[in-house]
């Protein structure tokens, strides 16, 4: 099945977490980190869950879901570990207008959640489909091992310079020349070994030579 891949800007969205488990707090914790505005419908909550509530960073609606819970939702989590449950759920989001995740039934999904890597800005996917979860964990550590903190650094100091980068290359010729070069190893080697300034001053040393070629 083919699928539309996308990152969701969650910041002030209503979710909803049907469950209290170890997977429901997996999710819960997901959208709360993306700024979602999270309820969870349980009657009892994992230790983590419970601690996220206590925290201001959930809604707690300590019992078992019913009909009428999930109007006004953007997305729903059904992550119980009774399937019908899950079932009902995803049926009664889905009239109500919600995109909906079934954590045991991804083929009755309206999205799967990839497997992914975070540094800083830099985020980067794997998703099988729903077909095989063990897969996509072991292409994602592939891809961590190779992708580290660097990586998320370099575009904090792309972000930093960008501004004064495009008034400094007039052309929009001379810009991707700089963008395209900057993106080197020892740029990267610096930044792995925790010489941000040096790698920023090998940044502004790569715009300084562009800039005074004919």
């Amino acid at each position: 099945m083919q699928v539309y891949p996308i990152n969701l800007k969650l910041t002030g969205r209503r979710c909803a977490v049907v469950g209290g488990g170890a997977v429901a707090e997996r999710k819960a914790a997901a959208l709360i980190a993306a700024g979602a505005e999270v309820t969870v419908f349980s009657p009892v909550l994992t230790p983590g869950l419970s601690a996220l509530q206590e925290a201001g960073g959930l809604c707690w609606t300590p019992r078992v879901y019913v009909d009428g819970d999930l109007h006004n939702f953007f997305l729903v989590f059904c992550a119980t570990d009774q399937r019908e449950i899950n079932r009902q759920a995803a049926e009664a989001a889905r009239a109500a207008g919600a995109m909906v995740n079934i954590a045991d039934a991804p083929e009755l999904s309206d999205f799967y959640v990839p497997a992914h890597i975070a540094q800083g800005d830099l985020l980067i996917t794997v998703s099988t489909g729903g077909a095989s979860p063990v897969l996509a964990r072991r292409l994602r550590e592939e891809i961590a091992a190779r992708y580290g903190p660097e990586y998320g650094q370099y575009l904090e100091l792309l972000a930093k310079l960008r501004p004064e980068m495009k008034k400094r290359l007039a052309t929009a010729k001379a810009r991707e020349k700089f963008w395209r070069e900057t993106i080197d190893q020892e740029v990267l080697d610096l930044l792995r070994k925790g010489k941000f300034s040096e790698a920023e001053e090998r940044m502004r040393h790569a715009a300084c030579c562009i800039r005074t070629e004919p």
